[in-house]
């Protein structure tokens, strides 16, 4: 069996020990004689695995006994409406960053349910770069200040948090989430779509301040309130069981690596290969200005904008192990997505593919 190095920007690359066990669990987890994809969601079994979930991710970003943890299906996209519906319950007010195309489709979301204020945009040059904030342009009263902490397509994050005063700040993590320390005690609400840097596609985890629940609109579905799920341990309906089981699996592989601090330490060393390669490159070049380089997404284009050389590139990495490198549509080139699962060795084969393509294609 070849495993190749796949740099799709999700759904993603698993680590390696993790699919093994679930491989030698799949048939029968423990002593239980069948598999967690058969498993009753009310079973014994059961609630010790998404306990055991819960109790990981709140080690690992050491989540304060304040906040609700929560494992929810539809997505990180459901929760551009389920943000609206349970928080703007005060002035229905709210700020939004625009930052690439997710946070976009957020603020066009929870417009329907709210006034929404675009305090900056940086699609004037291809979300290339993370937006200065002038505070004067907050909204005193709003609900929430929303950002998107990790723009996958385009390769930017936050290296430095909006300060939001007494306003809650509620950011979107689905790209970034436990690849560096994160102090969730900055944050109202954090929510990350798993199939990233957590588990399988199937589980959105969301991690919310109790004091924002509680408050949904009446309009609000049931299956879109946060307290009823909160209140229920994340079981008040079938939860995506599998999904919830293999981010556990993640956790405690992140646990045995050293936890997140040590995961950041790996993570800046990837990016900084890759980075250093492309900035030393001249037939490569980034996309994102340095100060918002992302330490998980990596877009690079050809430094003359060849889409023949670019497929090129994209065609014969694949065919070297190296897949899933192109970039999205809107920005073209390629992509390397070097998320916590994405191995040193990874990084070093594309940094050693692209210095052997550029000597081949010059």
């Amino acid at each position: 069996m070849n495993r190749v190095y796949n740099f799709s920007a999700g759904p993603s690359m698993l680590p390696l020990p993790v699919l093994k066990k679930a491989q030698d669990e799949m048939l029968s987890y423990g002593d239980t004689g069948m598999s967690v994809m058969e498993m009753s969601h009310r079973s014994k079994a059961y609630d010790d695995i998404i306990k055991d979930a819960e109790r990981l991710l709140r080690e690992l970003m050491n989540i304060p006994d304040n906040y609700k943890v929560m494992f929810l299906q539809g997505g990180g996209s459901t929760q551009f409406a389920m943000v609206a519906l349970n928080l703007l319950n005060g002035s229905k007010k709210a700020d939004y960053v625009k930052t690439g195309q997710w946070a976009k489709k957020a603020a066009a979301e929870a417009s329907k349910y709210g006034e929404i204020n675009i305090v900056a945009s940086s699609e004037d040059k291809t979300f290339s770069y993370v937006p200065l904030l002038d505070k004067s342009k907050f909204t005193p009263d709003a609900d929430y200040f929303y950002i998107c902490q990790n723009n996958t397509i385009y390769g930017t994050r936050y290296t430095e948090l909006p300060d939001t005063g007494s306003v809650p700040l509620v950011a979107d993590l689905s790209s970034c989430i436990m690849s560096e320390v994160t102090d969730v005690s900055k944050y109202g609400l954090i929510f990350a779509g798993a199939q990233k840097n957590v588990g399988p596609a199937g589980v959105t985890i969301v991690i919310a301040r109790e004091d924002l629940l509680g408050k949904a609109m009446d309009i609000t579905p049931t299956m879109l309130d946060y307290k009823i799920h909160a209140d229920n341990g994340s079981l008040y309906n079938t939860p995506p069981c599998y999904a919830v089981y293999v981010a556990k699996l993640v956790f405690e592989w992140l646990k045995d690596m050293g936890g997140v601090a040590e995961m950041q330490k790996i993570n800046e060393e990837k990016a900084g290969l890759l980075y250093d390669c492309l900035d030393n490159s001249s037939m490569f070049k980034g996309t994102v200005v340095p100060k918002d380089r992302s330490l998980m997404n990596i877009p690079f284009v050809t430094t003359k904008g060849d889409k023949d050389l670019e497929a090129k590139f994209v065609k014969e990495a694949a065919a070297s192990g190296l897949v899933n490198l192109k970039g999205h549509r809107t920005v073209g080139g390629m992509r390397a997505s070097i998320y916590n699962a994405m191995p040193v060795e990874g990084v070093k084969a594309l940094v050693d593919f692209i210095n052997k393509f550029e000597k081949e294609n010059k």
